[in-house]
């Protein structure tokens, strides 16, 4: 194989030494020498004084150098390139390591032929001392600019992001991806959201995660900010301003609420056009308009539409109270973060402690749930888990003033999770129990003097029912024997005739049941004025009978209790007096938003942790939906299936919900007009009856 040779005109056109006169060229041209290297071979090592003059005529070189304060840097080297020339007349190491990427062919002229040209040509020195005498101009220019740009921006430089987005939720699964499409090209970002949200820790995440991530990330308060803006877009004749320093970077306007409204506008165009104009110090005179070529993130708590209809990425932080599933991921994290900074051990909490810290709604966001955890840690040294009694946020309304039984009394929750409440109860003896009743009303004696059933139904169970209202609500529906009928027939008909039941119409239920319910006690009330159903036994005992078949033809036809929940008439005026209550039966919102994903206290389920196989709630109600107490009957579905112990037994104010969460309903207030007025003309007639008795 033969050498290649190397042509003069390749030498002066496409090396690096094409500014040598050509008798110097020719000099060296005449001593060059031949060389191939293998790939993957060094060739030269930093802080070694080099042999020879090497000129890269086929291949593909690396040159780097290993800075001990600092992370290594490289750079890539192409054909022509000559190492070494200024290092052999100035007699000093190389500041570079080179390696070879691919086979390469140098052309190589020793060091000892390049001093002899040298001491032949002087000139040859003084060339090169120009070349680094012009080098270091320029190089001391470049540091004066960088001097005075860092001076510039220095006071808002953002040097890295706190903290990733942290959660497994939909909603921080969402914000991740929004980060990531954000971080893929330079359009403006718009980040929107409650205070606390670490809006500014998310617009860092956009910048460091783009390809920009190298130029500086600025942050600016916009509540300091001149009213003139002159810091931001520099003044004519005067020092740059943030954006012509800032170059290629980012920068974030942080809380743009609190920016001057003089300022919006100038804003805007900068998100429109890219173009700000420096502020004149004459008004007479109006600046020409600048170009940034600095990305804009705006960060606000208030909305702008006139800047949200640009062509921008608008992120929606979602506040904490929506991720309550991303709380117990929060706490661990934030618990792992301030042991490491504290060098402390690392803490847990109890379950009862998560599920406090679940139920509460977080005003102030991320930025108090740390403070939370914070004081926390504080209060309780050491490396037990932090208990609920050491967090104490702040109350909403649906927390304030309610007590726990089920927490008090740990009999009491194992009793109504077993099947005695109310399974065994309603098929072991109020099934008997009330077919006993309605046999001896209607062949037994008919007044109230000689029928125990008569007198037990009127005297003791209705004013029970009345006493019990403010005490325990509608415990009663929960063992009311006219549903245990109705389920009976359901499983009955479901049995003999397969079938699926009919869903709810709950629209027209909701728009008509409650007057159903009110015509049919309208109805009762009649009645009982009007054919002395109190002193009447078969009367009284075809009144139980009649309730009773509404709720086993509903039930053959619906599913669940539909008769108890829209039609019955006692249940309605049961679930009117219910919100007297001092006890509530509720779930904690946080921890079924957070934990539960199967909602098995609703829809029903199989076994799961300790929650146990249920049908769901009969009245389909939702424990944490509740507001009040009309829609619950106290029959422990939701306590019986919860896996999470989200469900609360509450001892509360009576009638507190009267004056916080109730919302009236026009015929509970018919219904409670026509319990009044019925009470007045008994208790009118009742008193002129004794008056005239009186009197005669």
């Amino acid at each position: 194989m033969s050498t290649p040779t190397l042509s003069l005109v390749w030498l002066k056109e496409r090396s690096g030494l094409s500014l040598l006169p050509d008798p110097i060229l020719e000099a060296m041209h005449a001593k060059l020498q031949f060389q191939e290297v293998y790939a993957m071979r060094r060739l030269v090592l930093e802080d070694t004084l080099p042999d020879a003059l090497y000129i890269l005529g086929r291949g593909h070189l690396e040159r780097y150098r290993t800075n001990p304060n600092g992370p290594a840097w490289a750079s890539s080297l192409l054909p022509g390139e000559v190492l070494h020339l200024r290092e052999i007349l100035i007699d000093q190491p190389t500041q570079y390591t080179i390696v070879t990427l691919t086979d390469c062919q140098f052309w190589v002229l020793p060091k000892a032929d390049l001093s002899a040209i040298a001491q032949q040509f002087p000139e040859l020195i003084q060339i090169v001392s120009r070349q680094l005498a012009d080098e270091l101009v320029q190089t001391t220019s470049q540091l004066a600019f960088e001097q005075e740009r860092q001076t510039v921006l220095r006071p808002y430089q953002v040097p890295k992001a706190k903290r990733g987005i942290v959660g497994t939720s939909r909603y921080a699964t969402r914000l991740r991806q929004q980060i990531k499409d954000a971080a893929r090209d330079r359009k403006p970002v718009i980040i929107l959201g409650e205070p606390g949200l670490e809006k500014d820790n998310t617009a860092a995440l956009i910048h460091f995660g783009s390809p920009w991530r190298k130029e500086p990330l600025i942050k600016v308060n916009c509540s300091t900010v001149q009213v003139s803006g002159a810091e931001l877009f520099g003044r004519v004749g005067g020092k740059p301003g943030i954006l012509e320093a800032l170059g290629e970077g980012t920068l974030i306007f942080n809380n743009l609420q609190d920016l001057a409204p003089d300022l919006i506008p100038k804003v805007k165009q900068l998100l429109q056009s890219g173009t700000y104009s420096s502020i004149q110090r004459d008004p007479n005179s109006t600046p020409l308009p600048k170009t940034s070529s600095a990305r804009i993130v705006i960060v606000t708590e208030k909305a702008f539409p006139e800047i949200e209809r640009l062509d921008v990425h608008l992120l929606k932080v979602p506040p904490l109270r929506v991720r309550k599933a991303d709380i117990k991921v929060q706490v661990d994290y934030y618990l792992a973060l301030i042991a490491q900074e504290n060098s402390l051990p690392h803490r847990t909490v109890t379950p009862e402690a998560l599920r406090r810290l679940q139920a509460y709604n977080y005003p102030g966001n991320l930025a108090e749930l740390q403070s939370l955890i914070e004081r926390a840690i504080a209060q309780a040294p050491g490396s037990d888990p932090l208990t609920d009694e050491i967090f104490w946020p702040a109350e909403g309304k649906k927390q304030r003033f309610r007590w726990n039984l089920l927490n008090a009394y740990p009999k009491l929750r194992q009793f109504l999770r077993s099947d005695w409440w109310p399974t065994r109860i309603n098929y072991g003896f109020t099934l008997g129990a009330f077919a006993l009743v309605v046999g001896t009303l209607f062949v037994g004696p008919q007044d109230r003097q000689h029928n125990i059933a008569l007198n037990l139904f009127w005297a003791w169970w209705w004013p029970l029912i009345l006493i019990g209202f403010p005490f325990v609500g509608r415990l009663w529906c929960s063992i009311c024997p006219f549903m245990i009928y109705g389920e009976v027939v359901q499983k009955l008909s479901l049995w003999l005739v397969p079938r699926q039941l009919k869903h709810w119409p709950r629209d027209q239920a909701d728009r008509w049941g409650g007057w159903f319910l009110f015509g049919l006690f309208s109805l009762i009330f009649l009645w009982e004025e009007l054919w002395n159903l109190e002193n009447t036994a078969y009367l009284s005992s075809c009144l139980l009978l009649l309730i009773t078949a509404g709720a086993m033809i509903f039930s053959a036809l619906f599913e669940r209790r539909f008769w108890c929940r829209y039609l019955c008439p006692i249940g309605g005026m049961n679930g009117l007096f219910a919100k007297l209550s001092m006890t509530e039966l509720r779930a904690q919102q946080g921890t079924c938003s957070a934990e539960c994903t199967t909602y098995q206290c609703y829809k029903g389920g199989p076994v799961k942790g300790e929650g146990q196989e249920t049908k769901g709630c009969p009245l389909y109600s939702h424990p944490a939906q509740l507001v009040d107490n009309r829609d619950c009957v106290l029959c422990m579905t939701c306590l019986k299936a919860c896996p999470h112990r989200s469900v609360e037994f509450n001892l509360r104010p009576p009638g507190i919900e009267l004056w916080t969460t109730h919302q009236p309903r026009s015929h509970e207030v018919a219904l409670l007009l026509l319990l009044l007025g019925g009470i007045f003309c008994i208790g009118c007639l009742s008193w002129r009856r004794g008056w005239g008795s009186t009197s005669t």
